[in-house]
């Protein structure tokens, strides 16, 4: 299931309880994020899946730059018996670009 930005925005301004997790890189974390977000690259995913345990039976948004990676992320979650988890469809991108035109948009 995917998510778009306006349904996260409206998620994040009723200060909604679910997890953002954010799988890019550092250097890109570095460029522009979202506060609240948990950061796990996609590369480190599968070795820090235990740190996420809180979240196995609860909402969990996967984000990236466009929404590629954040796929990979919701597949890797759900195939470890995580039960409510969404892709963030466009990304980061696309939130800077519909939501929040204050945040950095890079290529």
């Amino acid at each position: 299931m995917e998510y778009t930005v306006e349904e996260l925005a409206r998620k994040r301004a009723n200060n909604e309880a679910f997890l953002l997790l954010d799988v890019r890189t550092a250097k890109e974390l570095e460029i522009v994020s979202l506060a609240g977000a948990k950061h796990i690259p996609l590369h480190e995913l599968e070795a820090s899946i235990g740190t996420l345990s809180a979240w196995k039976d609860k909402e969990v948004i996967c984000m990236c730059h466009h929404g590629g990676r954040s796929a990979m992320a919701q597949r890797i979650l759900l195939k470890n018996g995580f039960t409510d988890v969404k892709n963030l469809a466009g990304g980061i991108h696309a939130y800077a670009e519909e939501v929040d035109t204050s945040l950095a948009i890079y290529e």
